[in-house]
């Protein structure tokens, strides 16, 4: 296939790219003006211009068999200020509509749209189980996902089947969430965040990048998708987990109001919310994850073997 990967560059798109590539796939990367353009890739795919504000896209990206949109400011580079959270939706809700509208000037369109979201969409829903189906949660995390959502989704009147993947936290060695969380247990200083009750609902990279192949391949799968293990933990469980994997104690709990008072907003909606999320569409197109458990995870990312 020829697939359009826009966020190429970040944990999930890179992963993404490589694995695309060595399977033999013809993968275009789509890059903003600033960015420096590579066709010199010694195995299958090049760099295509792509113009987010404008829309504008690239003449070589005719022909693309699919569409993988991953691009988005990441949510947790910085407090949310007025400022940080119009980037944020730009980034996501704006460059996904410029998208849709640069694949209905294609005479052929691509088969398949797969754009990201995240289980921020569900928001804070303490123990309430939550699959694909569910409602969309209060705050800001919740109408942005909403949003970035119903913008991917109009390309299903251009004829394009469009799945939304719903990402968990996403654990890699080299980046997301997991080297910031070791950071403290490395230290000595790890523990519990707020009461440590909430629920963390992940995946790991290895996982992240099956289940794209997967939807990409599977003609049936549109809609949302939660890409998360089949095991979601409390907070507490994730950090003892974390901390037996470094072999470090777990002592020191980070008091929620110190992180309010550290974080605004983005401590609640990002640390101290709870979402309960199952992998339910994932099942019942019999998904086997690579391990569902998260301290083999956890252990295996740490000792460097994923």
């Amino acid at each position: 296939m020829k697939i359009l990967v826009t966020g190429s560059t970040g944990l999930v798109g890179n992963a993404l790219v490589n694995d695309l590539r060595q399977a033999g796939h013809t993968v275009c990367r789509l890059m903003r003006p600033e960015s420096k353009l590579d066709n010199t890739s010694e195995v299958a795919g090049f760099d295509v211009g792509w113009n987010p504000t404008s829309g504008e896209l690239g003449g070589a990206a005719v022909g693309a068999d699919a569409v993988v949109n991953l691009a988005g400011a990441s949510i947790a580079d910085g407090r949310w200020t007025a400022e940080r959270k119009d980037l944020l939706r730009t980034s996501r809700v704006d460059s996904t509509a410029a998208l849709v509208k640069a694949l209905a000037k294609m005479s052929v369109r691509p088969r398949v749209l797969i754009s990201a979201s995240a289980v921020g969409y569900y928001g804070d829903r303490r123990d309430e189980v939550l699959l694909e189906e569910s409602d969309v949660g209060r705050g800001f995390l919740g109408e942005l996902a909403r949003d970035w959502e119903a913008e991917a989704s109009k390309a299903e009147v251009l004829g394009i089947r469009v799945a939304l993947a719903r990402f968990g936290i996403v654990l890699a060695k080299d980046g997301g969430a997991l080297p910031r969380m070791a950071i403290p247990f490395r230290l000595g200083l790890g523990g519990r965040v707020g009461s440590g009750q909430q629920w963390m609902s992940w995946v790991s990279l290895d996982d992240v990048v099956e289940m794209v192949r997967m939807v990409l391949e599977n003609g049936a799968v549109s809609g949302p998708v939660n890409f998360v293990s089949p095991q979601p933990v409390r907070n507490v469980d994730f950090m003892k987990a974390l901390a037996k994997a470094l072999h470090r104690p777990v002592l020191f709990p980070a008091p929620a109001f110190a992180l309010r008072l550290a974080l605004g907003e983005m401590a609640d909606a990002l640390l101290l919310s709870s979402q309960r999320v199952l992998p339910a569409k994932l099942g019942h197109l019999g998904y086997r994850f690579s391990n569902p458990d998260l301290f083999p995870v956890l252990r295996s990312i740490l000792a460097g073997r994923v």
